[in-house]
């Protein structure tokens, strides 16, 4: 049986992902990953964890950017999980989450070499956008953002 569940970066599950996910950003990122590692020690309020009979594969997240604009961070499925649809069912439950949180819009940062992730982020209408805040100037960056259209304005 496949869960998707609404918890936050305290979980359990959510800890052991991110931590296999950061080793699988070492082949990735190389000499770059302290760099981004100083961003994602952070606790965040939003997270998804999905499961498949009770075993974490996935997770993901988001955070406040400013008022209007969520953050997705730490979008991860086990390699040996991929191809199931799991990543686009935890990117549906995270937008909307925001969207019912009140963002207006989402923005992400990725790595330019995860050209699945890119592809996943094109498919649900994200568009590329110059890098920002802490992305502005890493070559390896691409950053991407979505408008949510009709997004009801709730209090957070």
């Amino acid at each position: 049986m496949n869960q998707l569940l609404r918890t936050t970066s305290e979980n359990e599950d959510f800890k052991y992902l991110t931590k296999l996910f950061d080793e699988y950003l070492v082949d990735i990122d190389g000499d770059e990953k302290d760099f981004f590692a100083q961003f994602n020690q952070i606790y965040i309020k939003n997270v998804v964890v999905f499961y498949e009979n009770e075993i974490p594969l996935g997770c993901g997240a988001f955070k406040e950017l400013d008022s209007k604009t969520a953050e997705l961070k730490r979008m991860f499925v086990l390699p040996e999980a991929r191809g199931k649809q799991i990543a686009s069912k935890i990117l549906t439950e995270l937008e909307s989450w925001a969207k019912e949180s009140g963002f207006e819009f989402c923005v992400l940062e990725t790595s330019q070499k995860l050209e699945s992730a890119i592809a996943l982020y094109k498919k649900f209408g994200y568009q590329d956008i110059p890098n920002y805040g802490q992305y502005i100037g890493v070559e390896t960056s691409m950053c991407m953002k979505k408008t949510f259209v009709n997004s009801e304005i709730k209090n957070r």
